[in-house]
């Protein structure tokens, strides 16, 4: 049975492989991160930012994200099956936790839920859920404490709607172009303002997307190349190989046996 929640080190939620962190990708369910030493930069619905020791991190279901580690960054991550169940926000957050209190608080919370899972009581399911709870209480406290009031710009929330599209859509073959078209702006201005905001283009958010979830079902499923290629809007399996070569340098028969290989090994 899948628990409602799952503690990780920063380590274990990319499985030692950089590109499934800076890879930008929709989360599945919630995900906090607790960042305890270091610093990096994360992308958020859009929104490129750094980060350093002690910042909270909070992605909602179906977001898209990213974070690249600087060396020695350590943190943890509380993934959570069922966050709205939970009543997290629905809005990714990022917040500097400088409250010395605050910061045992959270570390307390995350520690109850290591041990919980480690013991595997009866009735563990219904106490991690209300760990879960307490945890969306945290950050919903924090929010308010740290709440300024901002409406964001024309160009930010271009840039959010584009990632909302991009979430959702990536894997229906739509270029760069359609997307500009879905949102009503020419694509040199959908382009500009992604890359001012995010720091990349919206034809990399999109390839990007593509390629993290290509590469998860080509590591982690037994489904053909051809059926890979077909679910994420690709016109045919020799294109799919043909955009796999671009970005890993190899063919995707040969990108699913070496990681084999490894984990075998």
């Amino acid at each position: 049975m899948t628990q409602p929640v799952e503690v990780l080190t920063l380590a274990q939620l990319g499985q030692s492989a950089s590109w499934m962190l800076e890879l930008m990708h929709p989360q599945q369910g919630g995900l906090l991160i607790w960042t305890t030493r270091g610093q990096g930069v994360v992308n958020l619905h859009g929104h490129r930012r750094g980060f350093s020791t002690y910042h909270a991190i909070y992605v909602p279901n179906d977001q898209l994200w990213s974070i690249e580690l600087g060396r020695g960054a350590l943190g943890l991550a509380v993934a959570i099956k069922d966050a709205e169940a939970a009543n997290f926000p629905d809005r990714c957050q990022q917040l500097r936790i400088m409250e010395p209190q605050a910061q045992s608080e959270l570390t307390a919370l995350i520690d109850d839920m290591r041990r919980e899972i480690e013991k595997d009581r009866p009735l563990q399911g219904e106490v991690l859920q209300a760990h879960a709870q307490l945890l969306s209480i945290w950050l919903r406290r924090e929010m308010r404490e740290q709440y300024e009031p901002k409406r964001p710009k024309a160009a930010e929330r271009l840039v959010e709607r584009f990632h909302d599209l991009a979430a959702e859509r990536y894997n229906e073959g739509h270029s760069m172009a359609d997307f500009a078209q879905m949102l009503d702006v020419t694509p040199t201005h959908l382009a500009r303002v992604c890359r001012q905001t995010s720091g990349i283009t919206a034809a990399d958010v999109l390839s990007q997307c593509v390629l993290h979830k290509a590469r998860m079902e080509l590591e982690n499923s037994e489904k053909s190349i051809k059926s890979i290629a077909e679910s994420l809007g690709f016109g045919s399996a020799a294109y799919f190989t043909r955009f796999i070569q671009q970005h890993c340098g190899t063919t995707p028969s040969n990108l699913r046996n070496n990681i084999r290989h490894l984990q075998a090994a």
